[in-house]
């Protein structure tokens, strides 16, 4: 269940980013930040303070990978949102859920509770 869980949103492109700000909300979590840049993003997963990360492969053309590596070295649960091939994740992230865009609700709900179910 979502009790309120925090999130933190990394998405480049705005109109998805406010979609996933209310599918969050109608389910019951609590959006974080959102972070549109790698460098931002790399802040806000060095700082902490949220139960997970939504994570787009590619945000203005760069690779999300960086921060990927500070929310596993942080143990923060993240998953991958990605409109492209899943495989081409790097092999120390190759194992992390992903989400297909576009999303869908229900999608987003079950994504969010595999990886926060530990």
């Amino acid at each position: 269940m979502a009790d309120g869980k925090s999130i933190l949103i990394v998405e480049d492109e705005a109109m998805i980013g406010m979609m996933l700000e209310d599918y969050l909300d109608t389910l019951g979590y609590r959006l974080h930040a959102t972070a549109a840049s790698v460098d931002e993003a790399c802040t806000f997963a060095r700082e902490g303070g949220f139960d997970a990360a939504l994570l787009d492969c590619n945000l203005q053309g760069e690779k999300s990978w960086p921060v990927a590596d500070i929310l596993a070295q942080q143990a923060i649960p993240f998953l991958f949102a990605t409109g492209g091939m899943a495989d081409d994740l790097p092999p120390a992230h190759a194992d992390r859920p992903t989400l297909a865009k576009p999303f869908t609700i229900g999608a987003v709900e079950r994504a969010l509770g595999r990886i926060l179910a530990d």
